[in-house]
């Protein structure tokens, strides 16, 4: 498969991008800087320089035309602003998922966050500053927009990242107990999913758990 990572620098998608040229796939990944072309080469994926924040459709269009799938792995990062959160964590996800459906991607998976229903329908949890509730709402309208759309979609929602060792075992349901996941875990989780096509049209929370990650996505329905 053509699998196109926006975000591709990042250290989740840096890990998926390794393990699904491991599995032979042809692997693109969309950076905004051009330094971080070189990492991405080293890691078998081949680098496309494009600021998603920043792009007209037509742009995304091309660039995913004639992939088999495509994920969302982009963010604002640390330090960015509510403004920020708002024109990548929603706007690019919309962007590109706009673009998917336009060039005809028929898989599009889509790294979320737990959380968000605690600001659905306009709530606001009292103490939550407006950086996290700008987050929390952006990540909510990407995934909202994402359940429009005629894409063969999952959206994946991790618990607290962490940079430990991957450990291989998790819990991937709808509603997990809250929890911590290596982000190695959630790189496998995600290229399991890809590999295996299950888990169409499901929004999954994942932690660290039980079960090994091939037996907890093979537990998911299968793509049609």
């Amino acid at each position: 498969m053509r699998i196109v990572i926006a975000g591709a620098h990042g250290q989740i998608a840096r890990e998926l991008g390794r393990l699904l040229v491991a599995h032979d796939h042809d692997v693109a990944g969309l950076i905004r800087n051009p330094d971080q072309a070189g990492d991405l080469e080293a890691d078998g994926v081949a680098p496309v320089v494009i600021d998603l924040e920043n792009s007209i459709l037509d742009d995304v269009i091309q660039v995913l035309t004639g992939a088999d799938a495509a994920v969302f792995a982009a963010g604002a990062g640390p330090g960015s602003g509510a403004e920020r959160k708002d024109s990548v964590d929603r706007g690019a996800a919309v962007l590109l998922a706009e673009g998917a459906e336009q060039a005809g991607v028929v898989r599009f998976v889509q790294i979320s966050s737990v959380g968000l229903d605690a600001v659905r329908d306009g709530a606001r949890p009292e103490g939550l500053d407006d950086v996290m509730y700008a987050y929390l709402t952006a990540k909510l309208a990407a995934e909202e927009d994402l359940m429009t759309r005629d894409l063969d979609w999952t959206i994946l929602r991790p618990g607290r990242l962490t940079n430990d060792p991957a450990v291989g075992r998790v819990d991937l349901a709808p509603s997990v107990e809250q929890g911590s996941i290596p982000r190695h875990d959630v790189a496998a989780v995600l290229a399991e999913l890809i590999n295996s096509g299950r888990g169409s049209r499901q929004i999954l929370e994942v932690a660290s758990g039980t079960s090994n990650i091939p037996d907890a996505v093979a537990s998911l329905p299968i793509t049609l």
